[in-house]
Parts: C-alpha cells; structure tokens; sequence
C-alpha cells in the first residue's frame, strides 16, 4: 500500500493542476445540486419491528385518512386571575380560536375544549388539540406560522396561551459557535507549523471535503429523505477528521523536507507513510459509522452513512489535494524545525551545530518508559474516577418536559400538567385488533376493563371502533409523566395484559402514540448496543492486527477505547442529567440522556480513538521494525507523533465543542460527549497509558503467530519498501559515481 500511495502523491504533486480541477469541479457540482434541491426539514421517524410502529402502520390501514402518526399541537389556554374558561368571554375566545386553528390546509381535525371535556376541575385551564396530516417532520413552516398567529390572537384577548406537541419541531440552528471552533482549528495549526501557509492547508482541504459532503447530502435529502440532523453531524465528523488527516500528511511532508529531499520525493513518501495511516484510521471510522446500521433505526442509519460519505472524501482529499496544494505552495512550506518569518527566525549557523534539545513528546515518554507502572494507575485511575456518573445513566427520548422553560412547548406541558396531571402530556394510545375475534365488541369493552384495573391509570376513553367494526383506539391517560419508570411499566403493563386478551378472545392489543414509540425506540437502542460493539470492535480489531501485526497491541487499543467511552459517558451524565457546570454548557433543563447517545458514542468515538491510535503507534511500529529496542521506540514515536497528534486532539476538541452552542439537544449533547471523549482518550489513554502499556510489554507488544504472520496480508504501513527502494536507489547511485 505505501508503494502505491507514493506512487499517487507524487502524481498529484506533478499533475497538481488537473487533481485541484478535479475537487473543484466536484465541489461546483454538489453546489449546484444542493442550490437546486428541494430545502429538507427532518427526516420520517420510522421504527421498523416495534409494537408502536406496527399499531401506527394497522391505523394507516384500518382508519384510513385519519394520519395516525400525524403531528400533534396542543394549544392550551389559562384563565386570567380570579375568572374561569367557562366564564362566556373566555368561551367565545377559545371558540373562535378552535375556529380558526380548522382552517389550516394541513389540519386534520381540532377538538372543542368543551365538547371534547378537556377542562380542569377548577375550570381556569383547558386545551384544545390539532391533528394534521402529515408528521411534525414533514410540517410546512406556514402551518407552524397559523398556529403560532392564532394563539397570539388568543393571547391578545387577555388568555395566558401556550403550545406543545410535535408540531413546532423546527430545524437546529448551531449558532456561531462552531465558527469559534474552526477559529481554534486555525490557531493551532499557525502555532504547530509556524505557517500562515502551511496552517492553511488543512482548512482550506476541511472545508471543501465538508462543502462536497455536506452539499451533496442536501441535494439527496428530499429524496433519500436525510433530515437537517444528518447534515450536521456530517459536518461535525468531516471537519474534525478532514483537519486531521490533512495535519499528519502536511507534518510528514515536512519532516522528510527536513530529511533532505526534494519536494516531489517529500510528498510522495509522506502520502505513501502518513497516508497509509490515514487510509486505516478513515476505515476505522467508516466502519463505526456504517456499522450504526445494525440498530434497524433508518434514521440512525443515514445518519451513519452520510458522516461515512463524508470521512470518506476526506481521506481521499487529504491523499490527493493536499500533495497538490503542497506543489502550489513550494518553499513557502519549511521543513520541520525550521520556522517561518511568523512565529521566528531561522537558526543561525551557530546553532544549527548544537545538538537539538529533546522536544516535549520526547521528554513525556521517557519519563513514561521509566515509570510506566505509576503512570497506568493514575491513567486507568482517572478514567474510573470519571466513569463514576455512567453508573447512574437514566436513557429517554426528549419530550416537551425537557425542553427549556423559556419555551412555549415547556410552558404548555407545565400548564397540562398544572391543571390536568402530568399523564395528560404522554396519552397512550391503544390500538384493539379484533378481525378474527368473534364478538369485537366485547372484546373492545374487555381491553377497557381490563386498563382500567391497571396501577398509575387516570383515564380510559370508551373505545372508538372504525367504520368496519375490526378495530377501535382506546386513549389512556397515565397518572405519571411520559418519561418516567412508571409510564414505562404501565405500557409493558397493558401489552402483558393483551397477550392474555388475545388468548381468551383473539383480538391483538397493541400500544401506541409517542410516548409509546419513545419507550420501544429507547429498548431497542439498549438491546443493540451489545451486538454494535462486537461488531465494531471485532472488525476494526481484525484491521489493526493487519495494520500493526501484533495482537496485543490491537487489544490493548480496544480496552483503552472502553476506558475512554466509559468516561465520556459519565460526564454527560454528570453534566446533562446531574447538571454540573450546566450553566457552563447552556443546558437550560436537566434529565434523562437521549437513549441514542451511548450506542452513539460507541460508534463515532471508537473510529476516532484509532485514529490516535493508528496515527501514533505506527511511528513506534516503524521504529520497532527499522531496528530500535521497544522501549526506545516509543519515545521515538512520540519525538516524531506526540506534537501533531496533540494538535490533532485540540483541533478536534475545538471542532465538536463548537456544537455545543446548537438549539438541538441531540447536537448539543453529541458535541460535549465526542469533546470530552477526544481529551480523554488523546490525552490519558494514547498520551499516557498506551506508551506505559508497550514500555511494560517491551517486545511482547509485536508478537504475532508465525501462521498470523504468513496469512495477514503486508500492507506496509511503516513504508519499509520505500526505506528499501531509497536504499538501492541510494547504492546505485554511488556506484554511478565511482
């Protein structure tokens, strides 16, 4: 592999106009399809094989027009002091709004606040809900707009109004933050190359991979149906890996400038060394991501899909682009060691002849080498220390108890709650099946009875069978809020109560409605987090024995990326469910994590900690393998690694952190964890475990079976065929001359 990379970055140096031509006509071209594309919204929430999911396909079917899973607003109003809904002035008002709310293109059907009983016994609160006809996902933003108008109109006639439900989704917006990110990007580059030019190279590369993958998804959104969520955590991944990867091949171009050759050499052997790093470090990540998969989730799935489209291009930009933007800039990239006019001037003469003073990557490993015992405690230490919080984890999906209360959709779920208790923000729906029974309706009236005995119920609707017969829909008001343990329980409650009904009367019972869907997407993210991890970790397991040839090393990555992953987690959970320094992150409500966020972090921090991974030991592996004792050969891959892939970690701190100013929770969150996991695993876990590990390993860290051996196919990461070729290139030539 490293032969054929030379190969191509050498090319791309040469032919370095026709390869910028190329990225840029792909960039103009994924412009131009986004430019043109319908503007997405986000994407369908389907949940293939739950009990929710199929009660909502059975209701498209039976109760045809009625959109099921269509958005929901409930628009709630409160008396001013001292009065009631009832009182005629308020009647008329909520009347005329109920009026107005029907008249919308997308609605389906409003209820009567008075007809439909939805007043409090104290008669100062009452709501009236929305039923539309296509998903809060799917919403035109002129519907949201009508809603919002004609409860200002309400509000203008002296009622306190607010609005909850799906149907005010809207699109995250990330804020300027994430500018504040790229701007910490561009510093560390200047600081780590001492180069306007050189620092520039890797944003400039960053951000055009990002504009093909993030433009090219909006141009597929509408009809691959990608929601605004995927975009920004393409975004997200593709920036911080697309800087990267360009950072280790800029850093090597300029350690074999320092090295004496001539540029073209230059950039083909840091393509065909660094670039081999970057080809199974890319891998790694894609297949974390691709692998989200095997959750069934279609929207975590092209989630997963597109950030892997995106690393993808960033990988092959950062082994084409870059060496032809190194041939555009020519001496204005110096050697490593050498600073530019920026931040110094050139040694002199005088001090090119003393011996150069060990950096700091140098100085940190040796110290590790000579107390690796010390240093694993306190490493392995720290990180448990910080998993402490994960032991408390709470998972849920976000409901409008989660939201802000400076938001109307908190407001609204704070005035249910006030006036008719928390179950009226989370109804469920049930949904009675009784095509083969013989006595439908008693076996309708039998799934009401039935609830009713049930512990934490406060209302059961009689049933409302459809125009056939075959089914009816049963709305159950729980005594607890959607997110809670109880309406948890309550639902597993009912479907153990049908599996009895469909014995005794063959009618199926199902449960629905979003809290349901809430419950069975949360259960079947923790049901696959098991089988995600075996199979992202055992293939990128298998990638590494081939990469490093040894089997220990590979394991001793894979614990270190537990120990990471572990942490993480324990600080959302301190600061996202606990609150600590919630004011700090912008975390205006506390509560339970997403239920998405481990399985989340699992895949996307695993592909980045083998990043550092890849990136670092394959410097020690090339000095193990070029002849240096194990224990040196650490400290030699932390003289030549530890200083890049440092900057490659603040990088992609700087990055993700820059989504923690999104009005997405999910972004919000996504942002914090992958920051918190980068400092962790760059920092404690391949700063200082990992050399403390191989220091106390020494030569057993390489072992391979002979058998592995002969079967593993040589990729030749370390560039040993170019060491070779260099050599007999090197011979000839001298014979030449004498």
């Amino acid at each position: 592999m490293a032969t054929f990379l030379y190969k191509l970055g050498r090319i791309s140096f040469r032919r370095r106009h026709f390869v910028a031509l190329i990225w840029v006509a792909l960039l103009t071209l994924a412009g131009v399809g986004a430019a043109g594309a319908p503007a997405a919204g986000n994407s369908s929430f389907s949940i293939p094989g739950t009990e929710a999911q199929k009660a909502f396909d059975l209701l498209e079917q039976r109760f045809p027009g009625t959109s099921a899973d269509g958005a929901t607003a409930r628009v709630v109003f409160k008396a001013p002091s001292g009065e009631k809904m009832t009182d005629p002035g308020n009647k008329a008002t909520v009347q005329e709004t109920v009026k107005e709310l029907a008249d919308g293109s997308e609605v389906v059907r409003v209820t009567d606040p008075y007809q439909a009983k939805a007043v409090s016994k104290d008669g100062t609160i009452a709501y009236a809900q929305v039923s539309y006809k296509v998903s809060g996902m799917e919403l035109e933003d002129s519907s949201r707009d009508a809603l919002e108008d004609t409860a200002q109109h309400a509000r203008k006639a002296g009622l306190t109004v607010e609005i909850g439900g799906d149907a005010l989704q809207t699109v995250p917006h990330t804020g300027t933050s994430e500018i504040i990110g790229i701007a910490v990007a561009a510093v560390v580059l200047v600081i780590t190359f001492g180069s306007l030019v050189a620092a520039g190279l890797p944003l400039l590369t960053a951000l055009i991979g990002v504009g093909i993958g993030v433009s090219s998804i909006t141009a597929l959104a509408s009809a691959l149906d990608l929601g605004s969520t995927t975009s920004t955590l393409a975004m997200m991944i593709g920036l911080a890996v697309g800087i990267d990867y360009a950072l280790f091949i800029v850093a090597r171009y300029r350690a074999e400038l320092a090295e004496g050759r001539d540029r073209e050499e230059a950039a083909g052997r840091a393509v065909g060394t660094a670039g081999s790093a970057v080809v199974f470090a890319g891998l790694t990540v894609v297949i974390a991501l691709v692998g989200l998969s095997v959750v069934n989730i279609p929207m975590l799935t092209k989630m997963g899909i597109a950030a892997a489209g995106t690393v993808a291009i960033a990988v092959l930009i950062a082994l084409t682009m870059i060496p032809a933007l190194l041939g555009y800039a020519g001496r204005r990239v110096k050697p490593a060691g050498e600073k530019g006019r920026l931040l110094g001037r050139a040694k002199t003469q005088e001090e090119q002849k003393k011996p150069a003073k060990p950096n700091l990557g140098t100085r940190w490993a040796s110290f590790v080498v000579r107390r690796p015992i010390a240093v694993l405690l306190l490493g392995v230490i720290g990180l448990g220390a910080a998993a402490v919080p994960a032991a408390s984890l709470e998972l849920g999906l976000p409901d409008d108890g989660s939201q802000p209360t400076s938001t109307t959709q908190r407001r609204a779920y704070d005035l249910l709650s006030e006036g008719f208790g928390p179950g009226y923000n989370g109804p469920l729906m049930v949904v009675v099946d009784a095509k083969d029974s013989d006595d439908p309706k008693a076996a309708f009236t039998k799934v009401g009875d039935e609830i009713k005995g049930l512990k934490d119920v406060v209302t059961v609707t009689p049933p409302a069978p459809n125009k056939a017969g075959d089914t009816a829909t049963i709305t159950v008001i729980p005594d607890s809020k959607p997110s809670s343990v109880a309406t948890e329980d309550l639902v597993h409650s009912i479907r153990a109560k049908g599996a009895g009904i469909k014995a005794d009367s063959d009618a199926n019972v199902l449960v629905t409605g979003q809290t349901a869907m809430n419950i069975d997407v949360s259960e079947k993210l923790n049901d696959a987090l098991i089988p995600y991890l075996v199979l992202v970790v055992g293939l990128a397991f298998l990638l590494l024995i081939v990469v490093f040839r040894s089997i220990l090393v590979p394991l001793k990555a894979a614990l270190g990326f537990l120990l990471s992953v572990m942490a993480a987690l324990g600080a959302v959970v301190a600061v996202f469910q606990w609150g600590w320094l919630a004011d700090l992150m912008g975390v205006e409500q506390t509560g339970p994590v997403m239920s998405m966020m481990p399985i989340f972090m699992v895949g996307v921090v695993f592909g980045l900690a083998m990043d550092y991974e890849v990136f670092l030991v394959t410097r020690m592996r090339e000095a193990y393998v070029h002849g240096e004792q194990a224990g040196q050969a650490v400290v030699t891959g932390f003289k030549h690694g530890a200083r890049v892939v440092t900057a490659a970690a603040v990088i992609m701190m700087a990055v993700f952190a820059g989504f923690i100013g999104s009005s997405e929770p999910m972004v919000k969150m996504i942002g914090f964890g992958l920051a918190i996991a980068v400092f962790f695993d760059a920092f404690v876990v391949r700063m200082a475990i990992v050399p403390a590990v191989l220091a106390l390993l020494g030569r057993k860290a390489w072992w391979l079976p002979r058998w592995l051996d002969r079967a593993l196919p040589n990729v030749d990461v370390e560039g040993e065929a170019l060491r070779s070729q260099s050599e007999r290139e090197n011979k000839e030539r001298a014979l030449a001359r004498t």
